[in-house]
């Protein structure tokens, strides 16, 4: 098994299980992570997805190199199906999974390592977790989004500057471009990103997925679209028992006061 998968109560951890490669991303790694997710998203009884690698080493230091080659040397269709857009399904399904997903960065984040990490709507990084886009030294773009994602996470000047560059950027310097939400010691890591979880899910699910759909679909369109999926969403929730729950708690209290 290259993923391992653990459940704490509506918590589960995913862990990518290839310390002695750096927990590279081959072909079988990907499937594994997508078939965890596809799991986990028909279980109404997981609220929230923490996705981590082996060791402290790295979380994942990107594609498995020799898999890539071989699809490489097929040509480019080939290296497409196997490879992109398997990239592409992979980081897809992480930005718009219903579920809140927190990446726990413990260590390198290199190549597809970091593409996840951009494709997730949170993330925590240890004190000694590196980012780079180092694609460009194989001679290729980001292939699994970050090309995409990246820019618009920290802006088109800086982003090409990590993607032009491959150069690493410490886990400080990931936060403050918006990369990560915070940075905590590797001893900590996994409790600050179970608390954070635990600070989500205390909401109620339909809320939670409500407010992921909003702000994943409606983050790069004009603001009256964005409006659009924001009322689309809301409306939604409306005849939902969270909503009714919401209002009975918050007026019970004031009746209270």
């Amino acid at each position: 098994m290259t993923v391992r998968s653990e459940r704490d109560q509506y918590v589960v951890t995913l862990t990518i299980d290839r310390e002695k490669k750096l927990n590279a991303l081959d072909y079988p790694t990907i499937d594994a992570l997508l078939a965890e997710l596809d799991r986990i998203d028909a279980d109404d009884t997981v609220r929230a997805v923490i996705l981590t690698g082996a060791g402290q080493r790295a979380f994942s230091a990107g594609a498995d190199v020799p898999s890539l080659a071989a699809s490489i040397a097929g040509g480019p269709e080939r290296a497409l199906r196997e490879f992109v857009r398997r990239g592409h399904t992979l980081t897809r399904r992480i930005e718009e999974f219903p579920k809140p997903v927190i990446v726990a960065v413990n260590g390198l984040a290199y190549g597809g390592g970091c593409e996840i990490t951009e494709a997730a709507p949170l993330a925590i990084a240890a004190e000694h977790a590196t980012f780079a886009k180092p694609e460009i030294s194989l001679g290729f773009p980001p292939p699994f989004g970050g090309s995409q994602r990246l820019p618009r996470h920290v802006g088109r000047k800086r982003g090409l500057e990590l993607i032009l560059t491959g150069d690493p950027i410490p886990a400080a310097r990931a936060a403050e471009l918006g990369l990560v939400n915070s940075v905590v010691p590797v001893g900590e890591l996994l409790e600050e990103a179970r608390n954070l979880a635990e600070r989500i899910i205390r909401h109620a699910p339909t809320a939670v997925a409500a407010c992921l759909r909003a702000v994943t679909r409606g983050i790069n369109l004009p603001i009256d679209e964005g409006l659009a999926v924001e009322a689309a969403a809301f409306a939604a929730t409306v005849p939902t028992d969270g909503v009714r729950d919401g209002i009975r708690r918050f007026l019970d209290r004031r009746q209270a006061r």
